[in-house]
């Protein structure tokens, strides 16, 4: 496995995010077994950024995540993240990144992953009522307990990241990015580069739509999150085809899956992102880390980047990124 540097910190270049395994997807929390197989091939492969959070079931994800490094906590850097649950009393619904907050919410990930530190703690969604500034304050002091690595944020606006930065350190940032989601490329990616910062792109398979696999919600659970995604309705879903048209075209001629192209392309962006495919699937995770063995020519890339964007907004709800 080849590496990315994220703010300085060599990290694995594909990621595991396992979300999946445990909600918002068809068949999440069915097969706790298979997710654990599929965490340890990941580890084998050389995939030890793995990524979850406390929101994720709730809480769930993180004990499920802590079983399958159980033994090998040493060879893994884990991820996740605080803030879309609040703990300290004092918040109806909403984010809370309050100081208190936060001293709370990451024992609560430590006892779930049985560690004694988290390697990466994102703030999920920027908590509009608490300066980021006493949030990432909050943060440096548990870098200096300990408990944490490296802060990190998610969906953060340009503003918010600067003033995140100039009060600690910030290694990497989370966010959509691929084929399917390029908002970052105005404006985000840029100020990473400026302030040194990585990029950790989830959802890079576009919600499984760049697979190929899934051309209408039909088969979806009814409490699937794609069934309220606006590029998924019926709207939206058959014009958003053509990016697949385009990814599978590739595909066919580089002699690789639709997946292993979407995630080579974004590799192809830089040395200082690390993609994160979500899966609960060994076949999966052997398929998405076999992309950092795919060279695309220039004529693909360009291919690739000239498609148009992809029709519809990220979220129904697009108040939760912070702008």
């Amino acid at each position: 496995m080849k590496h990315a540097t994220l703010g300085g910190i060599e990290v694995p270049r594909i990621g595991l995010g396992c979300m999946s395994m445990s909600d918002y997807y068809t068949g999440a929390g069915t097969d706790d077994a298979e997710a654990i197989r599929t965490v340890h091939r990941a580890l084998d492969l050389g995939v030890t950024l793995l990524d979850t959070a406390e929101v994720y079931g709730p809480f769930t994800n993180e004990e499920l995540v802590g079983r399958a490094v159980a033994g090998r906590r040493d060879d893994v850097l884990l991820a996740t993240k605080f803030g879309a649950i609040s703990h300290a009393g004092g918040r109806e619904g909403g984010f809370d990144s309050r100081p208190e907050n936060i001293r709370l919410a990451v024992d609560g990930s430590l006892r779930r992953l049985n560690t004694d530190h988290i390697d990466f703690y994102y703030q999920h969604r920027v908590d509009p009522d608490t300066p980021i500034e006493e949030t990432v304050g909050a943060l440096g002091e548990l870098v200096a307990d300990g408990k944490i690595r490296y802060v990190g944020l998610s969906e953060a606006s340009p503003a918010t990241i600067r003033r995140a930065h100039a009060t600690h350190p910030v290694t990497a940032l989370q966010t959509e990015f691929s084929l399917w989601a390029r908002d970052v490329e105005a404006e985000i990616l840029p100020l990473l580069r400026e302030l040194g910062i990585g990029l950790v792109p989830y959802s890079p398979l576009g919600r499984g739509f760049l697979t190929g696999a899934l051309r209408d919600t039909g088969s979806l659970d009814a409490d699937d999150f794609r069934r309220t995604d606006p590029r998924f309705s019926k709207e939206h879903l058959s014009p958003n085809l053509r990016i697949v048209e385009e990814v599978e075209a590739v595909a066919a001629e580089a002699d690789a899956t639709p997946a292993q192209v979407a995630i080579a392309w974004l590799l192809a962006q830089g040395g200082d992102l690390a993609p994160i495919p979500g899966t609960k699937r060994v076949s999966r995770v052997e398929e998405n880390t076999a992309a950092d063995a795919l060279d695309l020519t220039t004529g693909q890339l360009a291919r690739l980047t000239a498609i148009a964007p992809a029709a519809g907004a990220r979220y129904e709800d697009m108040n939760q990124i912070d702008s």
